[in-house]
């Protein structure tokens, strides 16, 4: 069931409510701003259940500190896997340098 809301809206969302509606990507604005709530209530929901998640886990093991964080950020950047290639900037400088992964 739907119900009517009347709310003020920054000029620059209205306007690109208003181009979605015109290119097709919604249906109206009535729709384009419904999804919009549906996905911030969707946005809500994940972020409540993560800080659930966080309170459990330190009532369990202690208060996260913030070197445990840092040291779990610098753990996962070690391990990352790229995916979509080098950048530009690191690969001409690979280049420069003649180094055998840039050919």
């Amino acid at each position: 069931m739907k119900e009517r809301l009347t709310v003020t809206v920054d000029e620059d969302l209205i306007a690109a409510g208003n181009e979605a509606v015109a290119e097709g990507r919604a249906e109206s604005m009535s729709a384009w701003v419904n999804a919009a709530l549906a996905e911030r209530a969707a946005k809500d929901r994940r972020l409540a259940a993560l800080a659930a998640a966080v309170a459990r886990y330190e009532e369990q093991f202690g208060v996260i500190s913030p070197q445990e964080i840092a040291d779990q950020a610098r753990a996962d950047r070690e391990s990352a896997r790229v995916v979509r290639g080098p950048r530009k900037a690191k690969k001409a400088a690979q280049g420069k340098r003649g180094d055998a992964r840039s050919r």
